[in-house]
């Protein structure tokens, strides 16, 4: 039931959360995506204003969607749509006047508001949790088409998550590990053996449940080789994959060596 401790209560915590910031947003006009849109415009539109399509990718958003979303503030007199000069098929997006005075005027008490739902956490707690999320969300947003690239390896990966899902659909074990969509060839990956479908589940003796815990080997193995247990389908291996980008070699896995204990061994 762990799971269950996990997720119900992410999501208890987001409606009380939600409830609590649409009713701050609510007192200066604004609803939680139009602020979402004004705070997002101050950072990068600049004097000049911003495309709407470079507005949707930071918000994550479609441009429709964006679009109903501009409408209302420009309705509001906090936001203005120009003809982009440098494209007929654009428009630019900014800030009026109003607009950013309104924002000065949210921001800090949005900040306080924060500050107080997070009261009952110390500094540490924050970090801690923040550091969580972070590393969850990642994984998530990992999962869209663009998935997660290691330019430095060569890989394109799959969170495990999805692996988990996807190994369960053509009826192999369930492994929380990355899936490996693609590799990009005469990359260190390549080198070492590493092929499309390929699960990586540990570097050295680390466990890799998550992208970051990949970039924390690398990093941990900068310059040096690096042992990966790989699934291929039910088998297992063990690559070395050389981080100075030389050649390598990979090898049938036998036993859990002496580096990784037998509780690690997937």
């Amino acid at each position: 039931m762990s799971p269950v401790a996990v997720v119900s209560r992410l999501l208890r915590v987001r409606t009380h959360l939600d409830r609590e910031l649409e009713a701050l947003f609510s007192r200066f006009g604004l609803t939680t995506p139009s602020f979402a849109v004004l705070v997002t415009l101050a950072r990068i539109a600049g004097d000049g204003g911003v495309s709407q399509r470079r507005l949707a990718d930071e918000l994550g958003l479609t441009p429709g969607t964006v679009s109903v979303r501009i409408d209302r503030l420009i309705e509001q007199g906090f936001v203005v749509r120009t003809a982009d000069p440098d494209s007929k098929r654009s428009v630019q997006i900014a800030l009026t006047a109003a607009g950013h005075e309104l924002f000065e005027q949210v921001v800090p008490v949005h900040l306080a508001n924060e500050n107080r739902l997070l009261a009952a956490l110390s500094n540490e707690e924050r970090e801690l949790l923040a550091g969580l999320l972070r590393k969850l969300l990642v994984e998530f947003e990992g999962s869209r088409p663009a998935s997660t690239t290691d330019r430095r390896l060569g890989l394109l990966l799959e969170p495990a998550h999805v692996t988990m899902q996807l190994r369960q659909a053509v009826g192999l074990p369930a492994v929380a590990g990355l899936l490996v969509r693609s590799v990009e060839p005469g990359s260190p990956a390549a080198m070492a053996g590493i092929e499309p479908g390929d699960i990586l589940a540990h570097a050295g003796e680390r466990l890799l449940r998550s992208s970051a815990a990949l970039y924390a080997a690398i990093e941990h193995h900068q310059g040096r080789r690096m042992r990966l247990r790989v699934l291929r389908g039910i088998d297992e291996l063990l690559l070395d994959i050389d981080l100075s980008t030389s050649p390598i070699t990979g090898r049938k896995a036998g036993p859990p060596t002496s580096t990784m204990s037998p509780q690690h061994a997937l």
